[in-house]
């Protein structure tokens, strides 16, 4: 089959970061599905680990954590799909990745496709879906399709993959005030069509730009980007008992002044379940089920942004530029092969 993989770690200006290969198709274990590729999306996982993670010498290492397409079979174990099944998941990171012909993937990562969208426009969705809704409901412990529930969430980064759908669900279903940041026109134009009710500037003091909105101090922080930096206006920000969710990479994170006000802190990564194959780890396959449906009833909508064209190697390469420059607005895809 056809596949995109990289065989060094290297600069993605560099001619081999990614490369186009045959190899054979996988073999599905008993509770996965062989799915054909039909989109794929690109995250800053991508990124990280093909700059960072090194394959075994010799051997091509296939990433991708975004999917959507078609069941072409099935393990014997399987029973929450068939085979012509249409599907949308983010994977694992122990196992090779989306950006193939094929893949094979357990049945409880994945969920049932949006009728209503696009295969592109699906796979603009899962990983960053996963992310969003765990970090608000599991970690940070806002009741899922409360709207009576109140209270306000400061969602730094609010225009990249994970802040376009995290402002979404949080102001689709739940009563929270959502206050985003974003720093460029265009980028405040998408997180006010996302549904964030204020917007801020990430690149000013964020104690002065929510002091001049009338809201000093808030009940959730999402820091999606930037969090080593930002942590001592965080600590301001955050009201007494207050909860901040980390989804980045801090080379460290001080929590001691967090402790005057007893705030939290909650890590969300979205492969833990997939890892260590937890006993919840059907949760996924739920959780994307219910957004599928909430796409089809027009609650909530795709955030892909640009398609970047068929899966090849060239046409890849610039998705991860894209992603590496910090400029990104919601998701980018590629489609076919």
């Amino acid at each position: 089959m056809k596949a995109i993989g990289y065989y060094s770690s290297l600069p993605i200006t560099a001619v081999d970061s990614l490369v186009d290969l045959d190899i054979p198709a996988p073999l599905p274990r008993p509770r996965d599905l062989l799915v054909r590729i039909k989109a794929i999306s690109v995250n800053p996982v991508d990124v990280k680990v093909r700059a960072g993670a090194k394959p075994a010498d010799g051997q091509a290492r296939v990433i991708g954590w975004d999917a959507a397409g078609v069941v072409e079979a099935v393990g014997p174990d399987v029973n929450l799909f068939k085979v012509g099944d249409e599907v949308f998941y983010a994977g694992t990171l122990n196992r090779p990745g989306s950006n193939a012909e094929l893949q094979a993937v357990d049945e409880r990562l994945v969920g049932r496709k949006p009728a209503s969208l696009s295969f592109e426009q699906a796979a603009a969705l899962p990983l960053t879906t996963v992310t969003a809704w765990e970090l608000l409901f599991d970690r940070l412990g806002v009741p899922p399709g409360d709207t009576t529930y109140k209270g306000t969430l400061l969602i730094i980064n609010g225009a990249g993959g994970v802040g376009s759908i995290l402002t979404q669900i949080a102001r689709q279903l739940t009563g929270l005030t959502v206050i985003a940041t974003a720093s460029r026109p265009e980028t405040t134009a998408w997180v006010k069509e996302m549904g964030a009710h204020h917007v801020i500037d990430h690149h000013k003091p964020l104690p002065e730009s929510l002091k001049a909105l009338g809201i000093p101090e808030v009940d959730y922080v999402a820091s999606l980007t930037s969090t080593q930096q930002n942590l001592p206006a965080i600590v301001e920000i955050l009201r007494p008992q207050g909860r901040l969710g980390v989804i980045d990479d801090p080379e460290t994170l001080d929590i001691a002044p967090f402790k005057r006000k007893s705030l939290s802190v909650h890590w969300e990564m979205m492969f833990t379940r997939s890892i260590y194959e937890t006993p919840d780890m059907i949760a996924q396959h739920e959780l994307l089920n219910r957004v599928s449906g909430l796409v089809d009833q027009g609650v909530l909508r795709t955030t892909l942004k640009e398609n970047f064209g068929t899966i090849n190697a060239a046409n890849l390469k610039a998705a991860h530029a894209s992603v590496e420059s910090g400029k990104a607005v919601g998701k980018s895809v590629l489609a076919g092969f």
